[in-house]
């Protein structure tokens, strides 16, 4: 009697979700991405409007105050290759939801900051995951669509970018003003909330693969 070889069964369709995942449209996935590059490029540069509250409320001077900015790029600087390292074999939607949380950990200590030495300690670990996460909503991004889309795609994330100098910044300067420059960093620990929230319900997991390693992901970075 002849034996008969079962079928493989279908791969899953970049862009499409899987028998047992919950129909998530990939648009969905993207804009949830972009809300984190939202939140991120408020932060980035929010501050720069609120320096004069700042310097006023923690008795600093103006130049003075402008090492909070500093504070952060640094840590922007560093933080790229150490979470390069430190998540290489990490799935990239846990690396995601741990870097955001992260982001909105370093604002609320910009927000409690009794004194200028703790704030630009906090603005140096808000900086941190700042390269990461966009680095990894980038690779998601373009796992999530045919090879043919992946630009395009890449780019609907990172609008979140674009999006917060013209909305996000302005708008956290104004309640800065308003409500007191504490409210900026306040603003970002909402946004990062709400990132988590819309990363862990719409966009699936992506491992890192089989060939991740920190010395892969450190190349990467040379490019």
């Amino acid at each position: 009697m002849p034996l008969r070889v079962a079928p493989a069964p279908p791969l899953p369709v970049p862009g499409r979700n899987t028998p047992r995942a919950r129909v998530v449209p990939v648009w969905a996935s993207l804009l949830a991405l972009a809300l984190g590059g939202f939140g991120i490029g408020t932060t980035e540069f929010a501050t720069m409007g609120v320096l004069p509250d700042i310097a006023g409320d923690l008795d600093t001077s103006i130049p003075t105050t402008g090492h909070a900015i500093t504070a952060y790029a640094l840590g922007v600087v560093g933080g790229a290759p150490l979470f390069a390292v430190l998540g290489a074999r990490v799935p990239r939607k846990g690396m995601l939801l741990a870097l955001m949380a992260a982001i909105g950990l370093g604002n609320l200590l910009s927000a409690l900051a009794p004194s200028f030495g703790l704030l630009v300690l906090a603005r140096f670990v808000s900086g941190l995951p700042h390269g990461a996460f966009l680095g990894i909503a980038a690779v998601v991004a373009a796992a999530l669509v045919l090879p043919s889309r992946r630009a395009r795609a890449v780019a609907t994330t990172m609008a979140g970018l674009t999006v917060a100098n013209v909305v996000g910044v302005p708008l956290a300067k104004l309640l800065g003003q308003a409500l007191g420059w504490r409210s900026t960093y306040v603003t970002v620990v909402v946004i990062a909330a709400l990132t988590l929230v819309a990363v862990e319900l719409l966009v699936p997991r992506v491992s890192a693969g089989r060939d991740a390693s920190p010395r892969r992901e450190l190349a990467t970075l040379r490019r």
